[in-house]
């Protein structure tokens, strides 16, 4: 399959961009969760939120017991890939607290482990990455004030940059979320994938109204009177999925559409991996479900430089000082935690002490 962009074509391969442009979307919920709010048209139905989906890794042990060992065997070698709750010491400070949060509206997710919902009610200040979602007029405006960066400002429109095939299969593709094309026929295709990435019953739930998990903590705690602060702006998210080249985001969005209900399966096996707090395997089961070329694994390379270890960095820098108060809750994306270069590693290099709560 083929597509251009001004004068050039390239082949778009098998999905596999899309499996990790589909993690993105999750990792990046904090935004997909509004355009999801502001394109959804249909009203929902309660058959809408029933999520359906498999876990494709029990399958994988079932069916190539190899390729499943592999995959366990990068899991295990990632540093700090077990574990979804965290607690944050320094001598002389009361302990703070640090959640891997998953940014969906999945109840099974929304249910806080017993010591992390503990923790939360205990601490004085909250942290979550943006506190600009408590305020969805501010956060709308935080999405509009850069429209070069949301939008084609230049009279593109999505169907300059898709073959007829392409544009016909997106046009399905939104159809069946209740989105009309003529609403996001100018915006950029990263938008565009914020939105058809997400299953049904997500977009289900956001319709009528159920927060994601970073969002009920936040507003739980402002319910409580306690302190809630950010550690990044909705704009300094946009700006780093914008950084990414237009090549990437298309691929991507094509892919996403191939993907159909398989994408209910990805969805499921990364929420199960996350409720066994195993969040060590969510990349080597992205990438062993869909093997990538050398193309794809440079894509993704770019992708989780700019996107995930530059961020970790902003968050330890900025989380810091706060910790540095004692007696906070911190909640960020689980994809931030594990490895050698995330926020766990990061702040155990700023003096703190991090370890797994079990």
């Amino acid at each position: 399959m083929t597509t251009s962009i001004g004068r050039r074509t390239f082949q778009l391969a098998a999905p596999g961009n899309l499996l990790l442009w589909l993690m993105a979307a999750f990792h990046m919920l904090l935004l997909a969760a509004l355009l999801a709010a502001l394109l959804t048209a249909r009203p929902a139905t309660a058959a809408d939120e029933t999520c359906t989906g498999r876990n494709l890794m029990v399958e994988l042990q079932q069916n190539d017991p190899a390729r499943y060992a592999e995959a366990q065997k990068e899991a295990d070698a990632t540093p700090n890939g077990k574990g979804i709750f965290w607690k944050i010491e320094k001598p002389g400070l009361q302990p703070s607290w640090l959640l891997g949060s998953m940014h969906v509206t999945d109840p099974r997710v929304l249910a806080l482990p017993p010591r992390a919902q503990a923790a939360h009610d205990a601490a004085a200040t909250i942290i979550i990455e943006s506190d600009e979602i408590l305020d969805e007029r501010k956060a709308t405006a935080a999405l509009l004030a850069k429209p070069e960066l949301t939008m084609f400002t230049d009279g593109t429109t999505i169907d300059k940059l898709l073959s007829p095939e392409d544009y016909k299969r997106l046009e399905a593709g939104l159809k069946q979320r209740g989105i009309p094309l003529s609403a996001v026929s100018r915006m950029r295709p990263w938008m565009i994938s914020s939105a058809v990435a997400l299953p049904a019953c997500e977009l289900a739930r956001k319709a009528k109204g159920v927060q994601f998990l970073d969002q009920k903590i936040a507003t739980d705690a402002v319910a409580e009177g306690k302190e809630v602060k950010g550690l990044e702006t909705l704009a300094e998210q946009i700006q780093a999925m914008a950084d990414l080249p237009v090549e990437f985001h298309v691929k991507s969005l094509i892919e996403t559409l191939e993907l159909g209900d398989k994408m209910n399966d990805v969805v499921e096996t990364m929420t199960d991996l996350y409720l066994s707090g195993d969040i060590g395997m969510t990349m080597p089961m992205l990438k062993t479900v869909t093997p990538q070329d050398k193309e794809e694994s440079s894509d993704y390379a770019a992708f989780e430089q700019r996107v995930i270890l530059d961020r970790n960095k902003v968050m330890a820098e900025r989380a810091a000082p706060i910790l540095d108060s004692g007696n906070v809750f911190m909640a960020v994306g689980a994809l931030h935690l594990p490895g050698k270069d995330g926020v766990i590693e990061l702040l155990r290099q700023r003096g703190f002490t991090v370890t797994a709560v079990n």
